[in-house]
């Protein structure tokens, strides 16, 4: 059991994460009835303070760095190590995100923990916190616990349950301040080659192409479409290799591992090194003109027709069920 569970949330462009509220909430599941903490750095926006607290915090570590500049994965950390020294957690919980994935192994190592990473799943079992896990790229799965120590684990984006706010909880606040003293690296700009304004890790529905889409411009259809239903544009590594779009909207195997509550894929072919990023969403729509494509042995629904097409047809449709 874990009545003390510590949380890390994220913030992007001045908002919350979705993945932190996923979080939050398998922390409240697991704790049940017991303390969940949270850790934000480096901001002091009320209202964010607000949504930890209606979702589930009960502590709220708003933690100020001297050093805003360096690793990610060193200042969460540090603050890891300064705020978990102060509440001594039953558990750990961070989003499998790019800072969840370089800062947990980092702090798992510093404190001799064990780490369950990309879980998909959290269940109280008794005494046991059980956390499930695909493997396999996807094909399998496995059930994983933590028998001693502090129980440390990543969870997947769009995967747990977000519970229902309770606007009635307020957190309490403790503003920390530390010192960054082990800084061996320096972040000294973010360049952003996205369009989208969407992170494909959290996007409830991703629109996403292959090289059937044959170009570019092919690409553009794709993007109107997803700018209808409120999703986001991913491709496969053909048609990033192909220089249809840019290497930061690559779902697969050596790119994202994405689970939406629909998968869109147009023009892809399925092979499986594409396919173990996009397996486990929770619906998917293949379009290809062959109707022998591996992409429609993983598809709930397919259709087999021309992308130029089919795309146009299925805008104005879902543009008028929208209005």
């Amino acid at each position: 059991m874990a009545k003390n569970v510590l949380v890390v949330t994220e913030i992007r462009d001045g908002k919350l994460r979705k993945v932190s509220l996923e979080v939050l909430s398998a922390a409240k599941r697991m704790a049940d009835g017991g303390q969940v903490t949270a850790i934000i750095i480096d901001n002091n926006d009320h209202e964010l303070f607000s949504l930890l607290a209606h979702y589930g915090a009960d502590q709220i570590f708003a933690v100020s760095s001297n050093q805003h500049n360096s690793n990610p994965a060193e200042l969460y950390c540090d603050a890891l190590a300064t705020i978990s020294s102060r509440v001594n957690p039953d558990a750990i919980l961070l989003g499998h995100t790019t800072i969840g994935k370089d800062a947990a192994p980092l702090f798992a190592a510093h404190i001799g923990t064990a780490l369950i990473s990309d879980c998909i799943d959290i269940e109280v079992n008794g005494d046991s916190i059980v956390c499930t896990c695909p493997i396999y790229s996807g094909k399998a799965f496995h059930k994983a616990r933590i028998k001693e120590g502090i129980i440390m684990a990543t969870i997947r984006p769009n995967n747990i349950r977000i519970e229902e706010p309770d606007t009635s909880r307020i957190a309490e606040m403790i503003n920390y301040a530390i010192e960054h003293r082990n800084v061996r690296t320096e972040r000294k700009s973010v360049i952003r080659k996205a369009a989208d304004s969407i992170d494909l890790n959290e996007a409830r529905i991703i629109v996403s192409g292959g090289r059937g889409v044959k170009s570019a411009d092919g690409f553009k259809p794709l993007y109107e479409l997803a700018e209808v239903v409120g999703g986001a544009v991913g491709a496969s590594r053909a048609a990033c290799d192909a220089g249809y779009c840019d290497y930061s909207l690559q779902i697969g195997q050596t790119g994202k591992v994405v689970t939406p509550d629909l998968y869109l894929a147009c023009g892809i072919s399925g092979a499986i090194q594409h396919v173990a990023g996009m397996s486990n969403s929770k619906a998917i729509v293949a379009i290809n003109t062959d109707p022998e494509a591996p992409i429609f042995k993983v598809a709930d629904y397919g259709i087999v027709g021309d992308l130029s097409q089919v795309i146009p047809i299925m805008r104005e449709k879902l543009r008028k069920l929208s209005h």
